[in-house]
């Protein structure tokens, strides 16, 4: 078999432009008021996405759904997925699910 181009890898997100992103959801207790969710959320991206450089893209009210990947081209670690499991561990949320890491295009 043929090796595949820079080019045609890239176009493909396959070896090196492959990327592993996971998958979250949570939802707060019914005590959370509006402004605590805000302020959480915000500390959540605040303390632990933005400081590893990763990207959160999802949302919600009390149930909250969304995947997590690096902001530029790479691939989330085991670190990453304990580092955002622990800031949920112990806050006022209930049903929090961490997934495995996937590849986020071929996933």
């Amino acid at each position: 078999m043929a090796t595949r181009s820079r080019r045609l890898r890239k176009k493909l997100r396959v070896d090196e432009f492959q990327e592993f992103g996971f998958d979250i959801n949570w939802t707060f207790n019914d005590s959370v008021s509006e402004e605590q969710i805000d302020n959480l959320v915000d500390q959540f991206i605040d303390e632990v996405i933005e400081p590893r450089k990763l990207g959160f893209h999802g949302g919600g009210h009390k149930e909250w759904e969304g995947i997590i990947a690096t902001q530029e081209l790479g691939k989330c670690t085991e670190e990453d997925r304990a580092a955002v499991s622990d800031f949920w561990k112990g806050k006022e949320v209930s049903d929090l699910v961490v997934s495995e890491l996937y590849d986020i295009w071929w996933g």
